[in-house]
Parts: structure tokens; C-alpha cells; sequence
């Protein structure tokens, strides 16, 4: 068994809170309550500024010009694309461009955020891979599965959302990552990526809680 499938296995149980949380249940299905699509829009743009940290992180750790030009598409899609779609998904919800810069991270956006960021900088390229492997898996696999299951809801922001996790090209570079991983000879670093897994998929399953349950600091 590779490293990736043995990942998914050892941590099924929570992979599986990930993927089926009732956020998303509500989401493909149509009925999340807009206020809480709103909450965690926000704070999704805000967490794009670090992924793209740790994607430019991992480009400049990368072993060669392979990875190195992967991992450059795909922070291209995040930069360009995924950002684009955020300032227009922003208008198309009547959410002014005044209260987007007002924002700020909420506690566990700003903690998975700075996770991330000090795994890039303090960890390798696997590390990195390792949390990648994490966060953009656990969104292809319930957007791929609502797919599968025709989820069309009626409001198009939650039917673009599903569209673009489901998209062959977050497919490609999914499988990239696992064959990479899987591929690297890491046995005597499994504990080690465990962690980083493990951890990623834990902050997964509190950003949908604090998007879907609401969250604050402490006054």
C-alpha cells in the first residue's frame, strides 16, 4: 500500500468527518443557509493568501523542474483563477469590495493559515506535499462525489463551487501529489507525514465547524 492510501486508511475516520460535513452536505444539497456560505467565502479568500504562500514555498523546494512547473500551474489557478472567481462571486452576493478589505481571520482560519505557512517554511518538500495532498484531496473527493450523485443546487455559487473542486485539473494534480509521495521512497518518514496529515485534516474539519457554526475571539 503507498503512503497516500495508508494515510487515508489509518485516518479514515476523520478524512470522512471532512468530506461528509453537514456544511457541505447542505451545500451540494442545496439548502446551506446563505449567511453561512457568506461566512466561510470570506474566509476561504482570506486563507487563499497563505496557500499561495505555502504552493510559492514549495516551488522553490521542489527537486526538479517537473515539480517545480506543477506546482507553478496550480498556484497559477489559485492566483488568477480562483481569486477572479472570488471578487466576482463577492458583487454577484452583494457583498461590498469595503467589507471584503474589513475582514479578518477568524481563530481557526488564522491558525490553519499560520500552520501552513510554518510548514513551508520550517518543513520540506514533502512536508509540503503532505498538506497539499490533505487539503485539495479532501475537497476533490466530496465535490467529485456530489458530481457522481447529479448534486446541482439551485444557487449558482454553490454549483460553481462544487464545478471547479470537481474539475479534472484539481484531479490531475491530486493524483500528481500521491504519486509523488507515494513515489519518494519515504517509509522511514511516515510518522512524521502522519503528523502533517493528520493535523491538516483536523483544521479542515474546524474550518467547515467555524463556518457553520459561527466563531469569534475573545472580547
Amino acid at each position: 500500500m503507498g503512503i497516500t492510501q495508508d494515510l487515508k486508511s489509518k485516518h479514515g475516520s476523520l478524512w470522512k468527518q471532512a468530506v461528509g460535513h453537514p456544511f457541505v452536505q447542505e451545500l451540494v444539497e442545496g439548502t446551506l443557509p446563505k449567511e453561512k456560505f457568506r461566512r466561510y467565502f470570506l474566509q476561504d479568500y482570506l486563507f487563499l493568501k497563505e496557500l499561495s504562500v505555502l504552493l510559492s514555498l514549495a516551488i522553490a523546494k521542489a527537486p526538479d523542474f517537473d515539480a517545480a512547473r506543477r506546482l507553478s500551474a496550480f498556484l497559477n489557478v489559485v492566483v488568477t483563477g480562483e481569486e477572479e472567481l472570488f471578487q466576482r462571486s463577492f458583487r454577484e452576493m452583494g457583498i461590498p469590495r469595503e467589507e471584503v478589505d474589513r475582514a479578518r481571520p477568524l481563530p481557526t482560519c488564522r491558525a490553519f493559515g499560520d500552520y501552513l505557512v510554518c510548514l513551508g517554511y520550517e518543513g520540506d518538500f514533502y512536508d509540503i506535499l503532505a498538506a497539499l495532498f490533505c487539503t485539495e484531496g479532501t475537497y476533490l473527493d466530496w465535490a467529485q462525489r456530489a458530481k457522481g450523485e447529479g448534486k446541482r443546487p439551485a444557487d449558482p455559487a454553490y454549483r460553481e463551487w462544487i464545478d471547479i473542486h470537481a474539475d479534472p485539473g484539481l484531479a490531475d494534480f491530486v493524483a500528481w501529489l500521491g504519486g509523488r509521495l507515494d513515489g519518494a521512497g519515504l517509509e522511514g518518514r511516515r510518522a512524521h507525514l502522519e503528523a502533517i496529515f493528520e493535523t491538516c485534516l483536523r483544521y479542515e474539519i474546524r474550518f467547515w465547524e467555524m463556518a457553520y457554526k459561527g466563531e469569534q475571539w475573545p472580547q
